[in-house]
Formats: C-alpha cells, structure tokens, sequence
C-alpha cells in the first residue's frame, strides 16, 4: 500500500467534444481519417491553462522485467497536470526508458517544467495552435515521450470541459479492449508459473520476450505450451536476433507446430534489409506476420517500411511518436493496408488507460498491448477503467485519469 493517504484527484471524468454518439461512430469508418471529432475540436476550442506541472511518478513492479535490450526494477516516469481556467483538470505520463525514449527522469522533468511555463503563457488560442507549441518545443524522436505526456493531459483536460469520454472523441467504436500479457525474459519454471496463473485470470494471448538466448528462448515457449496449450504467442525480440537467428527460431517453433500470430521487431531497429527479409520468409514460409516497433518512431519510418514491403504491422506507441504523430501515423497505416497494433513502455494507467481509451475508440488494432499497470506492484492511478482479466471496459463516468497517492502531498 501507498504510505500517504493524501489524493491527487482529476475531479470530473476526461470527456469528449462530440455531442453525438452517432457523430462520432463516423470517425471509425475505413475511408475516414482516424479521428474527424478529434480534428474538429482542435480547431475550435480554445484553449486557457491556468496550472500545469509535472512531478515523479516512481513505482516498483512486482517483478523485474527483463527484455533483449535492457531491465527495469520499477517505473520512474514522469506525471503530468494541466488545470485549465474553467477547472477542468487533464492527465497525462511521460513513460522513461532511455534507450527507447531518448532522455532520463530528469531531463524529462526539465522538459516538462518548460513546456508547462509556456501553456500557461498562451491563453485563448486553438487547442490545435497550443498542440503546435508543444511540438515546437518537444520536437523530434528524442522528446517524444514527454511530448505525449503533454498532449495527454491537454487533450483530457479539453475533452473534460466538452462531457464526452475519450473513447468516443477518439471514433466511438467501443468501449472495451482486450489486452494480451508479457512474460519477461525467465527461466522456463519461471515463465510456466506465470503463464499458468495468466491462463487462470482468462489471458488467451501471451507475449513473450525473446532475444537474449536462442536456445533459452525455445526451451521457455516448451514450458509455457505445456501449462497453457491453448494460447496464442506473440514473440518479442526487442532487436535482439540478427535475421539468421529470427528465422530459426520460426523453424523450431514449426518443428514444434507452433505459429505465433506475430513476431515483434525481430532485428536491429536500423537493420531494415534483415526485418525485410524476415518479414518475406516469415509470412511466405510460416505464414506470420512482422511487427516493426522500435523501426517505427516517426511518419518518415512508416513510410519506408509501406514503400519497401519491410514489415506488415507497425506498433503505435504514444511514448515514440507523441499522440498527433500516432493519429497521422495510424491515418497512413490504414490507407496502405498495414496492420496495426498498440502498445506502450512501462507505464500505469495514466498512459495505458490514455492509449486505450484511443484504441477502443478507433476500433482499428488487430494487436492490444497495453498490460503493464498489471505488473506494477502498486499502482498508485484508481479508476480510469474497469478491469476483468485481460478485458479493459472504459465507462462514461471516468475518463483515463483517476487518483493519484502521493507521499504528503495533494496536488
């Protein structure tokens, strides 16, 4: 349990501004743009910001999570705060992984504590012209993470003001996802317990993480198909096989007349001619498709992964590309027939709970990976949504926010 009883509160639920369920559904049609509600908003409302901050947000998980490229103890992110003139307050994070995201905690929170001098700077002007700014002062892959945490909490703070949900600002699909889970990179007893105890919480989709080890790696997914003989796999490598090594495990795993549904970034992020050349045995020989994550940080990836055929699914995270990149990003994956999936880095359900309030809106991910307030050993975010096992409800009366604990203070 969280030491302090004191709360940080988003007060009312972070809404959207269509007025009409039916208005809304209309963003999720296929020949649309991913987001015309969303679109219109930001040309309309205009924008006050009377407070806005960002402070840590430190939480352990309940377990390591080792991946191919790197290992965390717990979260050390930042949370974000935008307090608008009318009282409505949004949410957001800015997920820190270094190798991923391209800055620590504390550059993160320099940056945030700029942007956030500059919001309160720019009363009365378009929330489309504020999104701007932002991305003027966060420009790039290198502060995209904090850029999104930004947005974040701006977008919940105006969809507040409006009374709708998030989900249906964001296309009105539905109001429900369906998460897989991760089991990090252990040992095959390791992943068997983790795997059985996921199995019995209702997880029909096991992502595991792969990269370090070949030979470890296929003695893992034999203990997980022992206790859980059902699952669907996705695979994980985070960059950590060369192309030769990708391909043999898709040959074991055949031997062994297993097929994952996907295979996430089974090369080096700049190795575009291996990921293309698995991507055409994989789907020509095993009949799998290919994610590119970490070769997906901008529009400019995309668009070399659609011209040259590298990979058939491309993974949206918020924390890579920030929230206007994900929806231009998510806009030109649809028109060039790639598949699409999301996910997240090691977040809580400040950024997980923003994401798939995204995802259930747009109704568009054939891959939802957005399990990791699951493995927090206390996530210090109530509400947001609901959850059962692996399935995520978001509701009408609370938005993606929800509570914060924080050590003595309120905020």
């Amino acid at each position: 349990m969280v030491p302090s009883a004191a709360f940080l509160s988003s007060q009312s639920p972070p809404r959207c501004f269509s007025k009409s369920p039916t208005a809304c559904m209309a963003a999720a049609a296929p020949p649309q743009p991913a987001c015309l509600g969303f679109k219109n908003l930001t040309e309309t409302y205009a924008v006050s910001v009377q407070r806005a901050e960002g402070r840590a947000l430190n939480v352990p998980l309940i377990a390591p999570f080792t991946i191919a490229s790197s290992r965390l103890e717990g979260v050390g992110n930042v949370a974000v705060r935008v307090e608008l003139s009318n009282g409505c307050v949004g949410w957001g994070e800015s997920p820190i992984l270094p190798h991923v995201t391209a800055e620590d905690q504390g550059a993160a929170l320099a940056a945030v504590a700029e942007a956030c001098r500059a919001l309160k700077q720019s009363p009365g002007k378009t929330l489309a012209v504020v999104l701007a700014e932002v991305h003027g002062l966060l420009p790039g892959h290198s502060l995209a993470s904090v850029r999104a945490g930004i947005e974040m909490a701006l977008i919940d703070a105006v969809a507040n003001s409006i009374g709708v949900p998030l989900w249906r600002l964001f296309g009105g699909f539905s109001n429900t996802i369906t998460t897989d889970i991760t089991i990090p990179i252990v040992s095959p007893t390791e992943a068997a317990e983790l795997a059985s105890k996921y199995r019995v919480q209702g997880f029909k989709t096991l992502k595991l993480k792969v990269g370090k080890n070949l030979t470890a790696d296929i003695e893992v997914l034999k203990a997980i198909r022992t206790v859980h003989p059902d699952c669907s796999f996705i695979l994980d490598a985070n960059e950590g096989y060369s192309s030769e090594e990708a391909i043999q495990v898709l040959q074991k795993l055949h031997e062994m007349e297993v097929t994952p549904i996907l295979f996430e970034q089974p090369v080096h992020r700049d190795d575009w001619k291996g990921l293309g050349h698995v991507s055409r045995v994989a789907r020509a020989k095993y009949g799998v498709s290919v994610a590119a994550d970490e070769s997906c940080r901008s529009l400019e990836d995309v668009k070399k992964i659609v011209k040259e055929d590298l990979a058939h699914v491309v993974n949206i995270k918020l924390a890579k590309m920030g929230v206007l990149g994900a929806l231009e990003i998510i806009d030109l994956a649809r028109e060039s027939g790639l598949d699409l999936m999301i996910g997240g880095m090691v977040e809580t359900r400040l950024a997980m709970g923003f994401a798939g309030h995204l995802a259930a809106g747009l109704g568009c991910f054939k891959f939802i990976d957005l399990d990791t307030p699951i493995l927090l050993a206390e996530d210090p975010v109530f509400g947001g949504y609901e959850v059962s096992g692996p399935v995520y409800k978001f509701t009408n009366t609370r938005g993606h926010g929800g509570f914060l604990h924080w050590d003595n203070i309120v905020w």
